[in-house]
Order: C-alpha cells, then structure tokens, then sequence
C-alpha cells in the first residue's frame, strides 16, 4: 500500500480497521477525517461494542463420559479456545444458540435429561449460575433465541416447546408443540423474529421436517419445508436472514450442510460440506461467520471418536468449512451459543 497521511504522521503501512469492535485493530495515527469516513461504513472501533464470543459447553468423551468443561473463543479471529470456567453438573446434549448479548444459557442436556437451566455472564469467565428449571426432564433438544426469549423444543419424551425470559431468572413456561411429530437430536436457528426446527429422529426414522415458530408469540410450530437429506445430530448456526444445517447421522455419519432463508419458507439447499464426516456439533454464529466445534468422528469402519475440532464457514456465502482451532478438551455433544448469532443480529 503506498504511503499516506495520518494525523500528519507518514505511514509506510496503514492498517485498515478489521472491524468495528472495542478490540478491533487500526493501528496508526488517524485523523478526524479518516475515522469518520470508517465510522460511516460502520468498520471504526467503537468501545462498549463486545467481539462475538462463543461458549462451548460440556460435552462427553467416547464412552459416555461427561464433562463440565466450558471454553470460549472470539469468533472474529482464528485459534484454540480457552477455559471459560464450568457447568454446575455434567452434562452433554443441551441445546444450541440459546443467548442473549450478555447471558448464555445451557438448558437441559445429560444422558437421561435434567431439568436444569443454568446461565453465564458470557462477558466475564466463571462458573454458571442456577437459573430455573424446565417443564420436564430433557435433552437432545434444539435451542432458539432472540435478545428477550430463549426457546428449547422437542425435547425429552414428547413434541413440546417451552421458553424462558432470559434477562430474568425462573422456571420454563410452555410455548407450544412441534407440529405433531415428537422428535429428537434435531437443529434450531434463529433470526431476531423466527425460530426454525430442523431434522432429527422420531418414530424410527431420520427426518427431513423443517418447521417455524414466530419467537415473540406462543403456539404450535408451522411448516416450513425440508432439509436436503434428512437427518438427526445435526445443528443450526445463522445471521438474521440465513440459516445453515450442519453435517448429521442417518444410518452413516455425514459432512453436507445445506441452507435455507429465515423469512421464507421452502426447502433447504446445499451449502458445502464440513472438513470431514461428522455429528453432534456445537454449532453457533457470531456476525457473518458460523462455528462449529467438538463433533463425532466417525472414520470408515471405526467407532466414532470424540474430538477437539473447531471449524467455520462464512453464512451469506456457500462453499466449504475450514479448521479454526481447537478446544480445549477433546469432546463431542457440546452446547454452544454465542452474543452475537443470528437471533440477535
């Protein structure tokens, strides 16, 4: 880049502001000029605008041990987490994408279901916190939110949908049901007004059903389209407009994610694949970029293996996920939110 003016300081290499975060880097001298010229594409560091920062939260190694282990990482850059602190109990198959701007929440999860919902502060390392209880035993359950609501559906032994107010603390409230179909192990997603359901396994078969719910109201999912394959084990990572369904089991472990658009319905096409064959993600998104960490690995004929994985993909632009780092505990069935997915956006 040639030389410019900043601030009256001659810089041989100007660096451009990598975003609009309290973090973001735009080293130099700048003028007034300059700034507000960046300001107004929305790219100058502003202070009190949080990075997005993801949580992943337990999991279970092969054998169905399970761990209390939470890590973070920013998603805005690339390289391993770090410790983040613990859950209150172990657990593994709470749902994804359940947080507002400042709380992230693990709602259920554990082999047989809990009723436990737990909280953290995601601005501040620590431990979780006890924030209510659900209407029943669950796990496998697919999670969606906004800044107001956060919403777990289909979860332990029926079709039901249930919500908590996350700025507050207290027990679940019923929402409504998942068409008629209870299912489990199945994706949620979320703009800041739908919530979208998608795939898993119920009356013994692997299912392709994409359903919607209107978050701010309460009553039964509507129909929204299908899946490109159906399949269980799969989760949901999204910004406002576009959601994207990621790898999955249906009798063979799977790399396919496919892509619907939030505010339409219809069905889902073909994003790109996954960096290998995988289910069980923690999947969430912070900006234009979806994470996915902690996925069963399953090589050809061999028992599926934990992992320390963390792969992204881009949202708004299909093509192939890429290696972003790794946790900090090898593990599968993660739950995983972040301050910033689609629901918030």
């Amino acid at each position: 880049m040639p030389k410019r003016y900043q601030g009256n300081i001659i810089t041989d290499t100007p660096t451009d502001p990598d975003g609009n975060y309290e973090n973001s880097v735009a080293s130099g001298v700048w003028s007034l000029g300059e700034a507000l010229a960046f300001g107004k594409q929305g790219l100058w560091p502003t202070a009190g605008n949080a990075a997005p920062k993801a949580l992943f939260m337990g999991g279970e190694y092969s054998g169905g041990i399970r761990v209390n282990t939470v890590d973070s990482i920013d998603i805005t850059t690339l390289g391993n987490a770090t410790d983040f602190g613990d859950l209150l109990s172990i657990g593994s198959f709470a749902a994804c994408n359940i947080a507002s701007s400042t709380r992230g929440i693990n709602y259920g999860g554990g082999q047989n279901g809990t009723n436990v919902i737990q909280y953290f502060t995601i601005a501040t390392a620590g431990n979780a916190t006890d924030f209510g209880d659900a209407t029943q035993n669950i796990n496998e359950n697919a999670g969606i939110s906004n800044e107001t609501r956060g919403i777990s559906a289909c979860e332990g032994t029926s079709n039901r949908i249930e919500y908590i107010t996350i700025a507050s603390t207290g027990n679940a409230t019923t929402f409504g049901n998942d068409l008629t179909l209870y299912r489990v192990r199945l994706a949620g997603a979320s703009s800041s007004t739908r919530g979208l359901i998608a795939g898993g396994f119920g009356q013994s078969q692997y299912r392709n059903q994409i359903a919607y719910i209107t978050i701010a109201t309460t009553g039964n999912a509507t129909d929204f389209g299908d899946l490109a394959y159906a399949r269980s084990d799969l989760n949901g990572m999204s910004t406002d407009t576009r959601a994207v369904f990621s790898g999955g089991y249906n009798g063979s472990y799977q790399s396919y994610m496919d892509y619907v658009t939030i505010a339409s319905t219809g069905n889902a096409t073909g994003f790109g694949n996954l960096s290998d064959y995988y289910s069980s993600w923690g999947c969430t998104s912070g900006g234009t970029r979806g994470v996915a960490a902690g996925p069963s690995k399953a090589p050809t004929g061999e028992s599926p293996l934990n992992t320390t994985i963390i792969d992204y993909i881009t949202i708004p632009t299909a093509g192939n996920a890429a290696d972003f780092g790794d946790l900090t505990v090898s593990r599968t069935r993660v739950a995983a939110c972040s301050n910033s997915h689609g629901g918030l956006q």
